[in-house]
């Protein structure tokens, strides 16, 4: 299927312009149609039946794992289903040993979801070093090499940054990672659904990322594991290979980690939007939006008071586009491109202020988001509106 194709399976109201991908994408008719079958036609818990029902349902969930960590590259190790990204960066951070004095490398342009868990760790007397760049593009990789010490546990930093668009070189922090004995964590929630991200070739410990925003639904997220190396958050309901009165057997794999009755539904859901990114191509997926990017940076680039913050090309970013226009809050911004053109971005500081801090964009920015259903008619109406409004002033 190509990427023209696809716009069909999309039922959001034609007039609508949605640019807000990197907050949650559109959810494609298959992905849908995946989930009701599993609520109209087999619908059971799982892992603990033996009617033919809880048997269907059973080894769906399995292939589900399998399908998404295929996916990732990751059978070697152990995916898990989680609420969202944020959740599965918050269990490894309440999983691993940590012990006074350890360190932990991050960045300024992380997500809150990938700085408050390990800024709290802080009261267990864990150094924490946020590696601030000199200026809004990738952070130059000598930083990390001087941050990551020998006292180092653990680096966590975000593929693809959710304000700038710029992309991390993940692999070659990995090997200071390694040379250096340290755990390292990537957020893979703005990498994953834009284009190939393979654990093998970054040589991550960790990757977390979340479904609804990869066309899957919300309330599934996954964290792979190289290793089984962090203590279970929750135990319940098939985590455990035995129990006594004394104590209990964890059991292995991704049931060690998912006490309870998961979210079926949106595993469901979740390894059908892989299904469907597979079917049009992540490389294919890739290049439209680099398309797209390369048509807004530009048209952007020309209209007096606008600035638009990260990389100035396609090369190192995604389709994730800051702007401000002088004089005008980026909430009007916003509100004003939906009232005059129907288009649909997000405004703020998008759970990154101590980013905006250093940016000195106290309001935060207008963020236009990217992905695979939107159009360059689309980018040509954001240009066009986003010009009327700077010309207002």
């Amino acid at each position: 299927m190509g990427i023209e194709d696809c716009l069909v399976d999309f039922q959001i109201p034609e007039y609508l312009h949605y640019m807000d991908s990197a907050a949650t994408s559109l959810i494609p008719e298959p992905v849908i149609a995946a989930m009701n079958e599993y609520d109209r036609q087999y619908r059971s818990g799982v892992g603990r039946g033996m009617h033919r029902l809880a048997r269907v349902a059973t080894q769906r969930y399995q292939d589900t794992h399998d399908k998404v960590s295929s996916f990732i590259g990751g059978k070697g190790g152990t995916t898990v289903f989680t609420r969202n990204a944020t959740e599965a960066i918050n269990m490894v951070a309440a999983g691993l040993d940590w012990k006074p004095g350890d360190r932990i490398v991050t960045t300024i342009t992380e997500h809150h979801s990938n700085l408050l868990p390990w800024l709290r760790l802080r009261q267990k007397g864990v150094e924490v070093v946020v590696i601030q760049p000199d200026g809004t593009e990738v952070i130059d990789l000598e930083a990390f090499k001087e941050a990551i010490t020998a006292g180092t546990k653990l680096v966590a930093v975000s593929h693809a940054s959710n304000v700038l668009g710029t992309v991390q070189p993940v692999k070659e922090i990995a090997d200071i990672c390694k040379a250096q004995g340290a755990y390292f964590l990537v957020d893979g929630a703005q990498s994953v659904p834009h284009f190939p991200v393979d654990v093998r070739h970054i040589g991550c410990d960790f990757l977390c990322f979340s479904g609804h925003k990869m066309l899957g639904p919300t309330g599934i997220g996954i964290l792979w594991m190289r290793d089984e190396i962090i203590s279970p958050l929750i135990l319940g309901g098939g985590t455990v290979e035995d129990v006594t009165t004394e104590g209990y057997t964890l059991t292995s794999g991704y049931r060690r980690f998912e006490g309870g009755t998961p979210n079926i539904s949106g595993a469901i859901g979740l390894a059908q939007a892989v299904k469907y990114l597979e079917s049009l191509g992540m490389d294919s997926m890739l290049r439209h939006e680099q398309r797209l990017t390369d048509r807004l940076l530009s048209g952007l680039a020309g209209i007096k008071n606008v600035t638009v913050y990260g990389p100035e090309n396609v090369k190192n970013r995604i389709g994730v586009v800051s702007f401000t226009i002088d004089k005008i809050h980026p909430h009007e911004i916003a509100y004003l491109l939906d009232e005059r053109a129907a288009i649909l971005v997000r405004s703020g500081d998008h759970c990154c202020i101590p980013l905006m801090k250093h940016l000195g964009l106290e309001s935060g920015t207008v963020r236009a988001s990217l992905y695979l259903y939107n159009t360059l008619e689309e980018i040509d109406l954001l240009i066009e509106t986003v010009e009327e409004i700077a010309n207002t002033i």
